[in-house]
């Protein structure tokens, strides 16, 4: 099988909140609550949420990613959906559009962060065990 992912996505779960920009897309029925993503990576990831959106939705995303300071904010747009409990829950891929560069830096320097964590782990020890040894709390 061909890999069509062009970077290396981050195998983990996120909190993220979502807004809908594409105008054509009716809110009235219910709230779109999107509260999770994971395979993040520089091109896109996936989320998962409770309503069904058509592809070429347009997003906006505040990641908040584990360990930074600081929220991610990205534009995307989504490219395949599918459901995967009972037609309540749902999970999409989105890809990064307009990304700026201060998020591509900011999520980059993320991403190799984490995968670093993650390559020390041989041992299988849960990777907050080296995020508590590495960021101690203030006494």
């Amino acid at each position: 099988m061909n890999e069509k992912r062009h970077s290396v996505r981050l195998k983990e779960f996120n909190e993220i909140t979502t807004t809908i920009i594409s105008e054509e897309i009716n809110l009235s029925e219910e709230p779109v609550f999107y509260n999770l993503s994971e395979d993040i990576s520089l091109s896109g990831a996936k989320i998962r949420g409770n309503r069904f959106l058509p592809v070429d939705t347009v997003l906006k995303i505040d990641f908040n990613l584990k360990n930074l300071r600081q929220k991610i904010t990205a534009t995307a747009k989504i490219k395949w959906i599918r459901s995967i409990f009972e037609d309540k829950w749902y999970e999409a891929g989105v890809e990064f559009i307009n990304a700026q560069s201060e998020m591509i830096r900011n999520l980059d320097h993320y991403i190799a962060q984490r995968q670093k964590l993650t390559n020390l782990n041989s041992f299988n020890i849960p990777v907050y065990a080296f995020e508590k040894f590495n960021n101690p709390k203030p006494q």
